[in-house]
C-alpha cells in the first residue's frame, strides 16, 4: 500500500519544507486543490522539480475541459491527475485518453457519487478510485464507505481511500488491501512530520 502525502493551504515553499520530512515514509506527493488554485500549475511543476523521484499527484479535480486540464497537469509534471466521477462520461473519457496518451493515470475521485454512476466508470481499467469521506462533514464514514464499495465492486483493480484518515482508521484501510491510502492532516499538522510519517509507514 503506497501512501500519498495531501498538501494544502500552506506557501509551495512550506509544501516542499513538509514533503522534504515526510520524504522517505511516502510514496506520492499530492499537490493538494488549495494549492494549485492558490498558485496554479507552477505549483506542480516546482514540487515534481523539487522531488523528481516521486510520484506527483495533481489534484486538480477536473469537472469539465477534461482534455485542456489533464494535458496542462502532465505537462507540469504531474504523474496522476484527478477528475471528479460527477463529470459527465465524456470528461471521464476525455481525462482517459491524455493519461494513455501521456502514459500517465487518471484518479476518479468518488465523492457524492452513486453506486449506479461508479457502475458506468468500471471499464476505465487504469484508473485508480477513490473512495472520498468529505472533509466538510455529514454523514459519511470512511470504515463503512470502503467495505461497502468493496463488496460492491470487487472488479475494481486500483483503490484509494481519503478523507479523515488517521492512527484508528489506518489498520481498517490496511486490512481492506486498498492501492494507496491518502493522508493529509495527521501528518502535515503533526508536531512532528517525519515522526508522524513514519508511524504510519511502520503500521501499514
Amino acid at each position: 500500500m503506497k501512501i500519498q502525502l495531501a498538501i494544502d493551504r500552506v506557501s509551495i515553499e512550506r509544501a516542499k519544507e513538509i514533503s522534504r520530512e515526510a520524504s522517505p515514509y511516502i510514496d506520492i506527493i499530492e499537490v493538494g486543490t488549495a494549492l494549485i488554485k492558490d498558485f496554479g500549475m507552477a505549483s506542480i511543476k516546482e514540487i515534481k522539480e523539487a522531488f523528481p523521484e516521486k510520484i506527483i499527484l495533481a489534484d486538480i479535480k477536473t469537472i469539465d475541459e477534461g482534455d485542456y486540464e489533464f494535458r496542462a497537469a502532465f505537462n507540469s509534471g504531474a504523474d496522476i491527475a484527478t477528475v471528479m466521477g460527477a463529470a459527465s462520461i465524456d470528461t471521464l473519457r476525455a481525462c482517459y485518453r491524455v493519461a494513455e496518451d501521456f502514459k500517465k493515470l487518471m484518479m476518479i475521485d468518488l465523492l457524492e457519487v452513486g453506486y449506479d454512476k461508479i457502475n458506468l466508470l468500471v471499464d476505465f481499467t487504469d484508473a485508480i478510485f477513490c473512495i472520498h469521506s468529505p472533509s466538510d462533514g455529514g454523514e459519511h464514514n470512511l470504515t463503512s464507505l470502503l467495505k461497502e464499495f468493496k463488496e460492491k465492486f470487487p472488479k475494481i483493480r486500483k483503490v484509494a481511500v481519503a478523507g479523515g484518515v488517521n492512527y484508528d482508521t489506518i489498520n481498517t484501510i490496511k486490512e481492506a488491501n486498498v492501492d494507496i491510502v491518502i493522508i493529509g492532516g495527521a501528518i502535515t499538522k503533526a508536531t512532528s512530520i517525519g515522526k508522524a510519517a513514519k508511524k504510519f509507514r511502520e503500521m501499514i
